[in-house]
């Protein structure tokens, strides 16, 4: 069943791009853009990331965070936000169980194809940990702008 606006969101724990532990229930009190990418360094993932980059003041403003979560490991996730210079955290979803249970994984169509793998998408997550956003799919560009304008920045 795809998740919705007032669901709760499913709480998860992943490992960081500095090895350290991120569980999202331990955000509460704060918005979080929880978004799904499929790999790091590649054009649309690469416009996603900075496009949050580009507005994180706007975001910090608000008293929000941004993770971005791909199944990427930990030395990628490091190389990538290093690269350009993210001020956000990334997360390892080895397996990709979270983005399973966010409805981020599965089937869709690109270029006539039918393939697996994650689906481009965001959650907003507010201060009591419900989703008061939900992009699945959405494109880079689209993905920016409504998150930032779900946190209200």
């Amino acid at each position: 069943m795809a998740l919705k606006v007032g669901d709760q969101a499913p709480d998860f724990e992943l490992t960081s791009d500095e090895g350290n532990t991120i569980k999202l229930s331990g955000l509460r009190g704060k918005r979080v853009v929880v978004y799904f990418y499929p790999k790091d360094d590649t054009p649309g993932c690469t416009i996603q990331a900075c496009g949050f980059r580009d507005n994180f003041a706007k975001v910090a403003e608000k008293g929000a965070i941004v993770l971005g979560i791909s199944p990427d490991d930990e030395q990628s996730h490091q190389a990538f936000k290093t690269k350009f210079s993210l001020p956000f955290t990334l997360l390892v979803d080895e397996g990709h169980k979270v983005a399973e249970q966010y409805g981020a994984w599965g089937t869709y169509e690109r270029n006539g194809e039918t393939r697996t793998g994650m689906i481009r998408s965001h959650f907003v997550v507010d201060e009591q940990g419900k989703l008061i956003d939900v992009q699945s799919p959405v494109s880079p560009e689209d993905s920016v702008a409504r998150a930032i304008a779900a946190i209200g920045a």
